[in-house]
């Protein structure tokens, strides 16, 4: 085998919100891996930031993955435990090199005669913005939207009380992502009013790695608590094992390349539905390329829960795309 990779620059349609502040393009790199003329590609989708394998040897990890890749899976695993992206990247490459075209996991999604439901994502910005986005996602017919919230809660408050208003819970299910927005007394206040609007769930109230503050908010809380930057960095089954039993979330999320890549969420998933804690997939911003692969994946796991899967057309320089968003269902082109 050989394998070669290069960087791309994913440019954002409109500057993307989040209580990090604001996106304007999005670093990538696309491995391909060729055996016997045929091609398998992957992306290694680093989240600067966020990414805990976000280092400055990062691109010679890449490099050197090229230069080993005839060696076992098993070696390669262990070599880049501390690199879970590019892992994905190379899970990826070596899925399409077995499938070909554009497949990664065939399955009735890849033949088209199944679609996965995605909830409607909702940046943060002003009031009028976020508004004008969550009218566009309903009229598209979504069921499940997703808000940022935790930039200015007074105002992200009023938005979801109107949006409770007119739609009743049956109707529509709200899902609000805090990425560690709230100190840990703010989130008990907006834990509590979360469930006067019976909002579905809320994405790490307070900020990774303050795991007894997060599980006696989780022990309490009369909304549903999701873990999401939480999981980034830890790579040991036992580690993943023991921060379950410590914070005892009602749900996970996994963003593939965050977590290790498939075999990483494989493991989460087990351990979380050993504790009976609920899950679901997202995307952390990548190309269409491992939008595509993530997808695929997600629809093998069987969910029946909304997926967090609608990123795709954030971006003005995508890749071409198999995927097909089609009110709140994605599908794929065959």
């Amino acid at each position: 085998m050989k394998a070669t990779y290069f960087k791309y620059l994913l440019e954002f349609k409109r500057p993307s919100g989040t209580s990090r502040g604001v996106l304007l393009d999005k670093e990538t790199f696309i491995l391909e891996i060729s055996a016997n003329e045929k091609k398998g590609t992957g992306e290694c989708a680093i989240f600067r930031g966020l990414s805990f394998d976000d280092r400055p040897d990062y691109e010679e990890k890449l490099k050197w993955l090229c230069e080993n890749i005839n060696q076992s899976p098993e070696f390669l695993k262990e070599e880049l435990k501390g690199f879970p992206s590019i892992w994905f990247g190379y899970e990826q490459a070596i899925q399409n090199l077995k499938f070909g075209e554009n497949l990664y996991f065939p399955s009735e999604f890849t033949e088209g005669q199944s679609a996965i439901t995605i909830n409607g994502l909702i940046w943060m910005g002003d009031v009028g913005y976020m508004e004008e986005q969550i009218q566009d996602k309903l009229e598209k017919g979504f069921h499940c939207i997703k808000l940022k919230i935790g930039v200015d809660w007074k105002s992200e408050h009023v938005i979801l009380q109107k949006l409770r208003e007119k739609f009743s819970k049956e109707q529509l299910e709200l899902r609000v992502d805090a990425n560690g927005g709230f100190s840990k007394e703010q989130a008990v206040t907006v834990l509590k009013q979360l469930a006067d609007l019976h909002i579905h769930s809320i994405e790490q109230p307070i900020k990774a790695g303050n795991w007894s503050d997060m599980a006696e908010l989780c022990a309490h809380t009369p909304t549903p608590i999701a873990l999401d930057e939480e999981l980034i960095g830890i790579t040991d089954p036992e580690e993943k094992k023991k921060l379950l039993e410590t914070i005892k979330p009602q749900y996970i999320i996994l963003k593939p390349a965050l977590v290790g890549g498939f075999s990483g969420s494989d493991e989460w998933i087990s351990l979380a539905e050993q504790q009976n804690i609920g899950w679901w997939i997202t995307s952390a911003l990548e190309s269409n390329i491992g939008l595509n692969a993530i997808a695929q994946y997600t629809f093998t796991k069987k969910s029946p829960m909304p997926q967090g899967l609608g990123t795709g057309a954030l971006f003005t320089n995508n890749f071409e795309s198999s995927l097909d968003l089609r009110n709140e269902l994605l599908w794929f082109r065959k």
